[in-house]
Order: structure tokens, then sequence, then C-alpha cells
């Protein structure tokens, strides 16, 4: 069964515009108007990702994707078109995977909504392995707030920083390539000599580690990638 998205807009033209547009791409569409309508739709058929309009009467879309993230794991697009970056900010700590800025081109939406569904599906995936950590040493991976967590201290993540650890911790012992990783966030198969991956995880290590140069739980695996350590083995 195709994927299934279900657009979240009261400006009734542009949904039905945009409902069109993900139906040609293959996708599994439905229309909702505000929040209560959504809703009735998740409880009977649970989508893979939900397009958001910020600006929605009622039940705002930051609203909305609190509230689903608490709930689950749901991709989630904010729509919007206000240029405040404080709402985009906003949406993306409230665990918002994207946002995109009205007027947008509908191919570059369709490559977005195309590269988190891939994610999606790959972090569905991961049971098959070991089960994703969420405690380790003196630190707890807070995946609602994107946040790391120890008794000393509280370390907020960035949008790139929670997506490179999510996917680390979610293949604990696992071996994964800089452009493993990079596909695992939506980035795409990284350039020979672009470094995205190895910034994030030198940002992460001083996050977490307690000498960074010599790390404890992310490590590089020399030609291969980096590897997160399995507390289970430890």
């Amino acid at each position: 069964m195709s994927q299934h998205i279900v657009i979240v807009e009261d400006d009734r033209t542009s949904r039905m515009r945009l409902a069109a547009y993900l139906r040609e791409q293959g996708y599994r569409v439905t229309e909702a108007e505000n929040a209560l309508e959504m809703q009735g739709v998740i409880d009977i058929d649970p989508p893979e990702l939900l397009l958001v309009d910020i600006n929605l009467e009622g039940k705002d879309g930051l609203t909305i994707t609190r509230e689903q993230r608490a709930a689950s794991r749901v991709g989630i697009i904010l729509l919007t078109a206000r240029d405040d970056q404080v709402d985009r900010i906003v949406g993306l700590e409230m665990g918002a995977d994207d946002y995109v800025t009205k007027p947008f081109d509908k191919r570059e939406l369709a490559v977005r909504v195309k590269n988190l569904l891939a994610r999606i599906d790959d972090i569905g995936q991961a049971p098959k392995g070991p089960p994703a950590v969420e405690n380790f040493g003196p630190w707890c991976f807070d995946r609602i707030r994107h946040r790391l967590i120890s008794a000393a201290r509280v370390e907020t993540l960035t949008r790139q920083e929670f997506d490179v650890m999510a996917a680390l911790t979610d293949h604990p012992g696992q071996i994964l390539s800089r452009t493993r990783l990079s596909e695992m966030i939506g980035r795409g198969a990284l350039q020979p000599n672009n470094r995205m991956i190895d910034v994030v995880v030198g940002r992460l290590r001083k996050k977490l580690e307690l000498d960074p140069a010599n790390p404890d739980w992310i490590l590089t695996e020399h030609g291969l990638g980096y590897r997160f350590v399995d507390p289970t083995s430890i």
C-alpha cells in the first residue's frame, strides 16, 4: 500500500491543489481542514506524514506538532506563509522534521516529502536489530524535546545533531558510513569533500563525551564511518 499523507490546511484551494499534486506522485492523501478533522483521520487510518499549516484557526500547527510528537513518531512538515524565524525555530524545537515557507515550489516539497518518508521507513526497520537507545551512561536521549539530559546538565540539540544522534542510537553497535548517515537524515548522498557528518559528530561529542578526543560513545571506525556503542554490550 502507498504511503499515507494527511494535509492539514484551512485554505481549501491550496489544500486541494497540493493533494492533487501529491496523488500524482503516487501517495495516498487525505485532506483535513483543522485539527479535529485530522485527528479523526489519524484514529482510523494513521498516516506516515503530516503536512500542517502553522496558521490554522483554532488549534494551530505548532500545537498540533507538540501533541503529535508526544504521541507518535509520525513525520511532520510545517507549511507557513510567515517569515518569522521564531515560528520556524519553535516548530523544530517542538519536534517538526522540516518546514516549507509559502509560496513554495511543489517539486521541492515533493523531494522533502520523499526524503523524510524514506528516513521514517528506514527507522521503522530498526527493530530488526538491537532496540533504539534512550539511556546510556549518565545520559538520557530525550527524542521528544531534542536534547540530551544528565544529572549535571541539559544539552539542546540542533536539528542536524538530533537527526544524526537518532540514526546512530537507532542502530547501536552498527557501523554507519558517512554517506549512509547523510541519506538517513534526508540529506542525500555526500559529495567526496563534504564533511557535514564529521562536523555534526564533532559537535555531538563536545556535548556528550567527557573527552571528545577520546570518545566513549560515538566511535570512529577509520575508513568505514561511525558507530554508537551498544550500552548492553558494556
